[in-house]
């Protein structure tokens, strides 16, 4: 017996049962790591640390991100997720302490950078871990659903909530004291989810090919290549969230010093930009599973998002500390985001032999955005501008939007329709699943 909600109500909201408490926790967790989202930056930028080696800052901890979350999938095949998550949750505990004892008191950039840097190495082993778990429990019907209740928790808590948070203990508590509540709900949101959680398909290694350490590394690196629309669907992912941690860089500065927000405003703005986008995430799992998991992609992610980065940009720089103009673009934004949601169900379905380093290539691709995305602006923004770098992000939107044409599903059992609707990408995948076996 699980000892999750009831199940009745859970099944019907798309949410496989035995996890229930694995989502709950992932939200409180990422809540503790988007606390920082809105304000570290500029709070660094105060400390004396320049723009220019804050936005380094945040590449270097993108990099390490990134690593970790390939690793993610590729452990996770290796350890079981539930090993990978509690290795997630030790590392970003132990640096975030190292960070708030050490670096910041000192202000010392180096110390930083190694604090701040081995830190990107932990939520990507937890969060993604527990996506490897999801994926591993959900029968293909509902994967669009449960992908889509994944990244409502993800983006609840980074930065929608975290944000939130920050915004209210900041004046009550002061900003560096803010880090160290992020470091308990951290802490809660992990033990939670690693203590609760029963299913026991988390503790092994799930079931495949049966490869070995060497051939499952290289393996989770090759199908990039050996199957091209898994590293297709991989560099989307990138292009998915890349201005997003961009934005994490520039934004904070731009709106409180140039547009004429103070900084509870610009937080405020990021929640709702962010509380907006936690409900797209369900609405586009769900609209994935019946209009088309690629047509959902391209339509609602790559083109929604060309417009909504530029108008993030545009509508605020033209009527100034708006809050009401400035709330609904941000809204917009945030939503167009989630617009990306299926790829997270299409891309191990791309390759349904190894769906362990299917995951692995895409979580590369979420990591990877996490430093693509400091690292346009760090490049960009002193010759171009804002303006610049913004126009570089919606341009990549644009370029994901074709990519996307090219992630077609292969063909599945069934019927000749729903074999051709597979192969198009653009049926409902409970239909174009025909009799395929649930995810590994």
């Amino acid at each position: 017996m699980t000892n999750s909600p009831p199940r009745s109500l859970i099944t019907r909201l798309g949410i496989p049962p035995t996890l229930a408490w694995g989502y709950l926790g992932l939200l409180l967790f990422m809540i503790g790591d988007g606390v920082e989202s809105g304000y570290l930056s500029p709070y660094l930028a105060d400390q004396g640390i320049p723009e220019s080696r804050v936005a380094l800052l945040f590449t270097v901890y993108g990099i390490a991100a990134g690593l970790a979350a390939w690793l993610s999938g590729v452990l996770s095949e290796l350890w079981g997720p539930r090993r990978v998550m509690w290795t997630g949750l030790g590392i970003w505990g132990a640096f975030q302490t190292l960070f708030l004892l050490a670096a910041i008191p000192l202000t010392s950039y180096p110390l930083m950078m190694l604090a701040y840097g081995l830190r990107g190495l932990g939520y990507p082993l937890f969060a993604y871990g527990f996506l490897v778990w999801v994926a591993g429990v959900t029968p293909r019907a509902r994967l669009g659903t449960a992908m889509g209740w994944f990244w409502f928790a993800f983006t609840g808590g980074l930065p929608t909530l975290g944000s939130l948070v920050a915004g209210g203990l900041i004046p009550r508590i002061g900003a560096y004291a803010t880090l160290w509540a992020a470091l308990v709900l951290v802490a809660a949101g992990g033990l939670i989810a690693l203590l609760l959680v029963r299913d026991d398909r988390g503790a092994r290694r799930p079931g495949g090919t049966g490869e070995g350490p060497v051939a499952t590394l290289l393996g989770s690196v090759t199908i990039l290549w050996r199957n091209p629309r898994v590293g297709i669907g991989s560099l989307v992912r990138v292009i998915n969230t890349a201005s997003q941690f961009g934005f994490f860089v520039i934004m904070p500065i731009h709106f409180t010093r140039t547009v004429g927000f103070s900084l509870t405003q610009w937080l405020h703005l990021l929640s709702a930009m962010f509380a907006t986008n936690i409900f797209a995430n369900l609405l586009f799992g769900v609209v994935g599973d019946r209009f088309g998991w690629r047509r959902t992609i391209a339509w609602f992610g790559g083109a929604g998002c060309a417009l909504s980065t530029l108008l993030l940009f545009y509508v605020p720089d033209a009527a100034g500390p708006d809050f009401p103009l400035a709330l609904l673009v941000a809204a917009f934004y945030g939503a167009t985001l989630a617009g990306y949601v299926p790829v997270s169900a299409l891309v191990p379905t791309l390759e349904p032999k190894h769906q362990g380093q299917a995951l692995a290539a895409l979580n590369l691709g979420a990591g990877a955005s996490t430093f693509v995305g400091p690292a346009v602006v760090a490049a960009f923004v002193g010759p171009l501008g804002v303006e610049g770098v913004v126009w570089i992000f919606a341009g990549m939107y644009a370029v994901s939007c074709v990519l996307t044409h090219f992630l077609k599903l292969p063909d599945e059992p069934g019927t000749a329709d729903a074999g051709a609707a597979a192969r198009r990408g653009d049926a409902p995948e409970d239909t174009a699943a025909g009799t395929a076996p649930a995810p590994a």
